[in-house]
């Protein structure tokens, strides 16, 4: 079975279950989780993480039972890939359930369930539909500690099931027990299944959660009723969700008979590229290029694009580090382009955003791999004029100076037979790291590249434009990113689809018309709470204690904000929408300039 028919049957059967079908979200967060209670992160890594304000208990609009398959992408695991089952990005099918108690503790009435329904369906999909026999398949469930019991209710829904007791493994937290994302938010217990795909021991202790190479996990049931708190505990939430995630490549590797998901239609043409294009075999950094492109693909169609910090910078060290290793395969010629011209046509009808965005793609990865060969050849200089004596602070200033990066510098160095102290290198490399965290703080306080009267007038024309496209649009229509300079204002939001000319004009004539009512804008703080009420809007919310900052242009516009705006729309110009374009699945973005 290839990937494209298993997304099919996995949203027919949870449809035909009551589920409503709903789009990928962007690999880029959205502004609504963001603000959602959760922790900042910088990629969507899981099929819930779009989900978590309907976790904690917003109403979706499409209902109560909800399915798709998600794109994804972490790096946390980023060393592993090349082995067999490893990916950066990956796409997970996903079926939920938010809530089956309302917050009295009775029966819920909008069609939630909870861990009898879950695991049978789960079950029944990759047994009757898949074909999985059971003997293959075996489990673990949440073994207890301090915070949660053990789950003795899934073990006795799976023995009933037919799962025999001895293939049943109760594991600790740190493997089943799911989310949050970050370090606060919804999360809970989990089971996962595991589908036996050799059949024969391979060590002492050889079970489903400890990578002995026996068993491949292919779907995962969360049962998602706590909050996990800032200070570390937990406390419940007030509804239970159920949330399942189902790797594509993984089950697709299984259902093929494959041991590894880089031997499926999903990466075979990258892999078969590489080996023609290779003049020194490997496996394993074919496997990476392969992985790292594809996620490359990926980014760029979702609008990020490379640079040296926040996700541009994650962007940027999948791009080189493909190239590191393509130049161990013995690959000098351009070869990121090429390896993107494999991806694009596997996922392009799945996808509509890589076909839509496919000269930005383009544009992005081989003017990356330029600038990258540029920086090897300086910096291959420079390490060749430090001699014998490198250490690590050398290192650091190889990356910082010329972006040649340290993986590089230390198999140069260990090539020769030497060893380099990576400690001083660490250091430095923390200090920038803190560095870079502190420029993108900044930036997500408000997107501005200066505090010059031109770029305060842009900023506050984008709040106005922001209320103006829900006006025009719709209140699903929530802000995602800007960037305003003294020659441009860039506006990034949510929304499915191309604005027409008529919907671009209404907006611009709506902001030119609030510019021209001369309101007052208004800064106040106030509670969270306060300001919920008030129904603020906004991507960038800045805290003052336990205070949050409020800015309100008239009665028209209110939104988190920490500033700086004119005092009186009047102030602000004319403003003229220059374009309009797509940034990926569900995202847009708005280039626009005042007179």
């Amino acid at each position: 079975m290839k990937a494209v028919e298993l997304r099919s049957k996995f949203l027919k059967f949870f449809e035909k279950k009551g589920h409503k079908i709903i789009p990928s979200a962007s690999l880029v967060p959205s502004e609504k989780v963001e603000l959602a209670g959760t922790q900042r992160v910088l990629f969507t890594t899981a099929g819930m993480h779009p989900l978590v304000p309907y976790l904690l208990g917003e109403p979706h609009p499409a209902g109560s039972r909800l399915t798709n398959v998600q794109k994804s992408l972490r790096t946390d695991d980023i060393d592993e890939v090349g082995d067999s089952w490893h990916n950066t990005f990956f796409e997970m099918l996903g079926n939920w359930s938010l809530g089956d108690l309302d917050s009295k503790g009775s029966a819920d009435t909008k069609g939630g369930y909870w861990k009898e329904e879950a695991i049978s369906w789960s079950y029944e999909f990759l047994t009757k539909e898949l074909g999985i026999a059971q003997e293959k398949l075996w489990v673990t469930v949440f073994g207890g500690d301090s915070d949660s019991p053990k789950d003795e209710e899934s073990i006795e829904i799976w023995k009933k099931i037919g799962i025999l007791e001895d293939r049943i493994i109760a594991l600790p937290k740190k493997d089943n027990w799911w989310g949050p994302v970050g370090q606060t938010g919804p999360c809970g217990p989990d089971t996962e299944m595991f589908v036996d795909v050799t059949g024969k021991s391979h060590g002492w202790n050889c079970q489903p959660g400890d990578n002995c190479g026996r068993f491949s996990e292919v779907w995962n049931d969360v049962f998602m009723e706590y909050d996990k708190q800032p200070d570390g505990t937990y406390k419940k939430l007030k509804q239970r969700n159920v949330d399942t995630g189902m790797g594509v490549e993984r089950t697709t590797a299984v259902l093929q008979g494959k041991d590894n998901v880089y031997d499926t239609e999903l990466f075979s043409p990258s892999i078969q590229k590489l080996e023609n294009m290779s003049a020194n075999w490997n496996l394993k950094s074919a496997r990476i290029i392969a992985d790292h492109i594809r996620a490359s693909v990926f980014l760029v169609a979702d609008g990020v694009i490379p640079s040296n910090t926040d996700r541009g910078y994650v962007l940027r060290r999948l791009i080189r580090r493909a190239i590191r290793h393509g130049r161990l395969l013995g690959i000098n010629e351009n070869l990121v382009h090429q390896i993107a011209k494999e991806v694009i046509p596997i996922y392009e009808e799945v996808y509509l955003e890589l076909r839509e965005n496919i000269k930005t793609i383009h544009e992005e990865l081989t003017g990356e791999e330029a600038k990258f060969q540029k920086v090897l050849t300086a910096g291959l200089k420079e390490f060749e004029k430090l001699g014998e004596e490198i250490t690590g602070k050398d290192a650091f200033f190889l990356y910082e100076t010329y972006g040649f990066p340290p993986e590089l510098t230390f198999e140069l160095v260990e090539e020769k037979g030497l060893k380099i102290d990576r400690t001083d290198f660490n250091e430095e490399f923390k200090k920038h790291q803190e560095t870079s965290r502190a420029g993108a703080k900044k930036k997500f306080a408000g997107g501005l590249a200066d505090h010059s009267g031109i770029t305060i007038r842009g900023h506050t024309a984008t709040h106005i434009l922001h209320q103006a496209l829900r006006d025009v649009l719709g209140p699903q229509v929530h802000q995602t990113g800007s960037n305003i300079t003294a020659d441009r204002i860039r506006f990034d939001f949510s929304y499915g689809q191309k604005l027409s000319p008529e919907q671009i004009k209404e907006a611009e004539d709506i902001v030119n018309k609030k510019i021209k009512e001369d309101l007052k804008v208004q800064k106040t703080l106030m509670s969270q709470e306060e300001a919920d009420k008030k129904g603020a809007i906004g991507l960038f919310q800045e805290k003052y204690e336990d205070k949050v900052s409020i800015y309100q242009i008239g009665n028209y516009s209110t939104e988190y904000c920490g500033g700086p705006h004119v005092k009186h729309t009047g102030e602000v110009g004319k403003f003229k929408i220059i374009k309009e374009e797509g940034l990926g699945a569900g995202n847009r973005r708005i280039k626009a300039t005042l007179d």
